[in-house]
């Protein structure tokens, strides 16, 4: 199938197929007019990659664990090697919550301090909503 199809199948973009593609996690044929040509398959391997980055899975971790994934959902076999690669995902999420939650109450303390002082010698600030947002 052309990734046009596989798009409409799976209802990923094509740009998003060809970075799963790029990313050696989901593979394509060229034809002899040089368009990706995709198995039967490939729909399920979609639909398993994108439960994967669900999950919080890295493509790198997914390009590990993609090849013993079983099913839409997928179900992932208990091996030591998968676990292990699970288990180090997790602890990274786990890593990034605790900054997050540092940086949530951090700016908690500051939102409440700079209530308690008052705000008599400002001008008042109706642009909240233009305050930069960082990623």
């Amino acid at each position: 199938m052309l990734i046009g199809e596989l798009s409409s199948r799976t209802g990923v973009n094509a740009h998003q197929l060809r970075y799963y593609e790029a990313q050696g996690l989901l593979a394509a044929e060229r034809g002899a007019n040089g368009y990706r040509e995709y198995d039967e398959t490939a729909d399920l391997r979609v639909k398993q990659i994108r439960h994967l980055l669900g999950a919080g899975l890295s493509s790198e971790d997914i390009a590990y664990l993609l090849p013993c994934a079983v099913g839409e959902a997928p179900e992932l076999p208990g091996c030591p090697e998968l676990l292990a690669a699970m288990r180090a995902r997790l602890r990274r999420l786990n890593d990034q919550l605790d900054r997050l939650a540092q940086s949530r109450d951090a700016l908690a303390d500051y939102i409440d301090a700079a209530e308690r002082t008052g705000s008599e010698s400002y001008p008042p600030f109706d642009g909240a909503d233009q305050l930069p947002v960082s990623a």
